[in-house]
């Protein structure tokens, strides 16, 4: 125990691990003389010692125990002896050089293995940017920056964002090449160039700035520096295309072609389609039809053939027309659908089915698949009345043609549209005997088949048949919304609305899309007087379709039955915006502003309503109650003789000529000279056999030359009148009118109304002002009669005028059921 050493709290505990004895340090070896004459000579004695520190392998060192102590252990050769017991006690096996475990720190220096009292390591010198190389690079890089920006923008749809990054980045690019220049430094960034300049033409492109984005791409085609530039010409060509300049279209395309290799199969093929489709745009079909049919023995494919019957549609080519059908439905499509079915026995396989069967890929194919089944569609019913003698016998060769090809599942199709071509043409038994023949069918074109059946036998009102067809279709796909339509529609004839409603919604759930659904459903809830439900189901409709006519007024006529006229009238409005011309809908608006109390407004729209359907009794009466009211008499009998008029038209068209008969008889009495009554007079005595027939004629002639002699009279007075004016003499020319209106005296009835519109007439000014200038009062005497050829509103001052030729008739139904 005498030579064990207690540590003491002042002592260093770690002291002595970092002396270690040279001969350890392996990355001296290099300079140790000793060792290697060692190594170079054969015996492998050693030199003389030396004493040189860094000392060799001879100067030995003294090792620390872990007891403290420090002996030196020199073997023979003067190596230490590693292991060596002193004393008994061994060496302690300890690392060459402690990792922070030093002598050399001193006492009451505070523990910092990983030297973090050193403080944060000193900040990294900044890079020089005013050399040229760092202003080269950093331009080239703001260069690059603005392209990604430019293309991002494009990505989302900022179109003029792209356009002036575009700009900016060839801005800066430019402004590269010059700072090039001026340090001398001749490598230019050619790929760089060509990025800047092309994504410039194509956001010119892509703004329609056609001239610039031309411009742009004659930059890159003339510059020689850039390879492979002269594809670019399809995108000159494509441009001329859209500006319509058919000629140098094709141009740049045949240019484009004869600098692609035949290496480039793909891009050959596309550039001669592009040709192909001018040609047809230009009406040349025969050099169209010479690019198809090399596109089709080289690189068939759905498209091109398409593109290749309608040329010979267009030239009337009937074989031809067959054999690019027969080549159309043999392009393969290349799509494999067994893969994506599951395996029995591989549960493996069956989870990669699973996370296959909707990826993009399937997507792709089954927009692929499509695709090629619309052009099949539309090519057959294009060709089937052409390729035949009859429609009939084209499409069943076309159905014949489909179900010897891959294509099988679209000959059931086919005829289904061969029976809606008959419902075209009117052919509804022909239709109806086609659809029959689906019964036996399998399920999804049994379900066609009946729905179209239901629909038939709806409009011929044969709700029987249409319920059971309805029912069939639904049998065999109850998810098939126009099934569950049909079905909802056999019970809404039947009034049974609640069910109606379940039928609906059914349909709803199966596609939320399904418009006829949700308009049905607001009728049905309309019909049960849940009026705020439907209001909810054509607001939803609104949303989806914004320019329904029905629809708008369905929510006028909702808002209405909930006492809220303003929100009604805002809605017919709208239904006027898009109908301008509807009567039925003027005639709504004039009511709901009567019943506000805007007589002025109202008139406006019952006048309007009167020009385009002058034949509506209730606006009728309503016109002339209003002039009655606003004292108006004359204008009153006129609108009233004339809804006489109309209700003896219903008699007349009816077939109840003693009726009409009587009614005319009657109006004769109370007016004798109404032309238009001894007319209708004349021809019923005719049609019906009756002796007053010479009397009415006779009267008839008697007024109607009465009539012609009154209208001369009144146009010499005006002629006088005016004569009258230019030579200044005001009353001379009041006496000549009164003496041409008195003329005649044995129109006695008429002499109040003469002797007024005569003082009216010289009370109008001598001077050249226009009547526009004058009050309104001085303006109701020459009124014009509003059922003649030119017809006008009392001056109000409410309604604009409208040009009839703005309008086209148009009409709206109240409540509307869609098929």
């Amino acid at each position: 125990m005498e030579h064990v050493h207690l540590a003491v709290e002042e002592d260093d505990l770690y002291s002595g691990y970092n002396d270690y004895n040279p001969t350890f340090d392996s990355e001296e070896l290099e300079n140790d003389v000793g060792f290697q004459q060692a190594v170079r000579t054969s015996h492998g004695r050693r030199p003389p010692m030396t004493a040189k520190f860094p000392g060799t392998a001879i100067g030995a060192r003294p090792l620390a125990s872990s007891f403290g102590s420090r002996i030196p252990m020199v073997s023979s050769m003067g190596r230490p002896m590693t292991g060596a017991v002193q004393d008994g006690a061994a060496r302690p096996m300890t690392a060459v050089r402690a990792a922070g475990y030093t002598s050399s720190l001193t006492r009451g220096s505070n523990f910092d293995p990983l030297g973090q009292s050193r403080g944060p390591a000193p900040p990294l010198e900044a890079k020089n940017e005013d050399t040229p190389d760092e202003k080269i690079k950093i331009l080239e890089k703001k260069v690059n920056d603005l392209l990604e920006e430019s293309c991002m923008a494009h990505s989302i749809g900022a179109l003029q964002l792209a356009l002036e990054k575009a700009k900016e980045a060839g801005r800066k690019e430019r402004t590269l090449v010059r700072q090039r220049e001026q340090s001398g430094n001749a490598d230019i960034n050619v790929d760089l160039t060509y990025s800047v300049l092309l994504n410039l033409a194509n956001q010119y492109a892509n703004n329609e700035m056609y001239p610039e984005a031309l411009n742009s791409y004659q930059v890159i085609v003339k510059n020689k520096m850039f390879s492979n530039a002269g594809r670019l010409k399809v995108n000159m060509a494509n441009i001329y295309f859209k500006q319509k300049n058919y000629p140098k279209a094709i141009k740049f395309y045949r240019m484009a072609l004869d600098q692609i290799s035949n290496s480039h199969k793909e891009m050959r093929i596309k550039i001669m389609q592009n040709i192909g489709v001018v040609f047809i745009r230009m009406g040349q079909y025969s050099d169209a039809i010479t690019s198809f049919e090399h596109i089709m023995s080289e690189s068939p494919n759905i498209k091109t053939g398409f593109n290749l019957i309608l040329c010979y549609y267009a030239i009337g080519d009937r074989e031809r027309m067959k054999k690019a059908f027969q080549k159309l439905i043999s392009v393969p499509l290349s799509i494999d659908e067994d893969k994506y079915l599951p395996s029995n026995d591989d549960p493996g396989s069956n989870l990669v089915v699973e996370a296959i069967k909707n990826d993009k890929l399937h997507q792709m194919e089954r927009d692929l698949k499509v695709l090629a089944e619309k052009y099949i569609m539309t090519a057959a019913k294009l060709i089937a009345p052409a390729i035949e003698t009859s429609f009939a016998t084209g499409f069943d060769w076309c159905v014949d043609m489909v179900k010897s090809s891959q294509y099988v599942e679209l000959a059931n199709d086919l005829e289904i549209n061969k029976a809606i071509t008959y419902l075209r043409q009117k052919d509804f038994n022909q239709a109806v005997e086609t659809l029959k023949t689906f019964e036996k069918k399998d399920s999804r074109v049994k379900s066609a088949a009946a729905t179209n059946l239901s629909f038939l036998y709806f409009l011929e009102k044969d709700y029987d048949q249409a319920d059971r067809y309805a029912d069939l279709a639904m049998n065999a796909d109850r998810y098939n919304p126009a099934a569950l339509i049909n079905k909802g529609n056999t019970v809404f004839v039947k009034q049974d609305y609640e069910k109606a409603a379940e039928f609906y919604k059914e349909a709803l759930r199966n596609d939320s899309s399904c418009t006829e659904a949700l308009y049905n459903l607001g009728l049905t809830h309309k019909r049960l007087n849940r009026l705020e439900e439907a209001l909810d189901c054509f607001l939803k409709l609104h949303a989806i379709l914004r320019n329904s006519a029905q629809v708008m007024y369905q929510l006028a006529n909702l808002y209405e039955l909930l006492e809220d006229p303003q929100q009604a009238i805002e809605w017919l409005m709208q239904v006027i915006s898009v109908t301008p011309t509807d009567p039925h809908v003027l005639a709504k608006l004039g009511e709901l502003h009567d019943s506000e109390g805007d007589k002025s407004q109202a008139f406006q729209y019952y006048y309007e309503s009167f020009r385009y359907f002058p034949s509506n009794i209730d606006v009728i009466e309503w016109l002339g109650a209003y002039y009655i009211e606003t004292q108006f008499c004359e204008k009153a009998i006129q609108y009233f003789e004339r809804a006489t008029l109309i209700q003896l038209f219903s008699f007349f068209f009816a077939g109840n000529y003693q009726k009409a008969l009587e009614t005319y008889k009657d109006i004769h009495s109370k007016f004798p000279e109404n032309v238009e009554c001894l007319r209708f007079l004349v021809r019923l005595c005719t049609d019906m056999g009756l002796k007053e027939v010479q009397e009415y004629a006779t009267k008839l002639k008697k007024v109607e030359k009465m009539k012609e002699m009154r209208e001369q009279r009144v146009k010499s007075g005006r002629e006088g009148s005016a004569r009258g004016r230019r030579e200044g003499s005001a009353g001379s020319a009041g006496d000549v009118r009164v003496c041409v209106f008195c003329a005649d005296s044995s129109h006695s009835s008429n002499s109040t109304k003469v002797e007024r519109l005569s003082a009216k007439m010289r009370s109008l000014p001598t001077s050249n002002e226009p009547y526009e200038a004058n009050s309104p009062k001085e303006l109701d005497a020459s009124y014009v009669d509003p059922l003649g050829p030119q017809m006008e509103r009392p001056k109000t001052g409410v309604r604009k005028r409208v040009d009839d030729d703005d309008f086209a008739d148009e009409e709206l139904g109240d409540d509307l059921l869609p098929e």
